[in-house]
């Protein structure tokens, strides 16, 4: 099967970034770029998690509400979260309403506290699971890979939740850690052009 598509401007890109409108601007402009702000990173994660079971549209077009819902995903506030947040969170018709998922994100927040305190930085101890040119998996055909299962249970054994290895191969496609976008996609080139000036956080 083809990998991609041609987008509004007749250039190829990533089949999947036609299934929904919201797709294109996310997949040209953010998907496969390198992030190294923790808030960033901590959302992504946030937001992956909130993914699993239901379909990345559902939760793009819910962003702005997750953000307002979670103070921008400033995980020094959602830390400080209690059962009476949990509460509120649960009754906000903006966002995805499970219990388990909300939870899991207080709860990671105060293990990124932790870890931030230890490791200097997220994006620190994120970036230190970039898998190298030999590791990546094929383009488009993987859902895990061997970072992936690594950093996955990693972050398991620190105490984070809902961080299995497919969420957290997804979160590495999305922040760059590595490039999937399709061989003759239009804005692999970008994506990889900004992986090579992208410097990587020490600490």
């Amino acid at each position: 099967m083809n990998t991609t598509i041609a987008g509004p401007d007749g250039k190829p890109r990533c089949r999947w970034c036609g299934d929904a409108p919201e797709f294109l601007h996310y997949h040209d402009t953010e998907w496969g770029f390198p992030v190294r702000d923790d808030h960033r990173l901590f959302e992504k994660l946030s937001l992956e998690g909130f993914q699993s079971g239901l379909s990345w549209r559902t939760i793009l077009v819910k962003r702005e509400n997750f953000r307002s819902a979670f103070h921008g995903f400033d995980f020094d506030k959602v830390a400080r979260f209690t059962g009476r947040d949990v509460e509120r969170l649960l009754k906000d018709e903006g966002i995805v309403r499970h219990r388990g998922k909300i939870e899991a994100v207080i709860n990671n927040a105060r293990q990124v506290r932790e870890l931030a305190q230890r490791e200097g930085s997220l994006a620190a101890f994120i970036w230190r699971h970039e898998p190298g040119i030999g590791e990546l998996a094929q383009p488009q055909t993987a859902s895990t890979s061997a970072a992936s299962i690594a950093l996955s249970k990693d972050l398991k054994k620190q105490g984070w939740k809902f961080v299995g290895p497919t969420t957290v191969y997804a979160f590495m496609q999305a922040m760059g850690l590595i490039n999937d976008h399709a061989e003759d996609c239009v804005i692999r080139a970008r994506a990889e052009a900004a992986r090579k000036r992208f410097k990587r956080p020490e600490r």
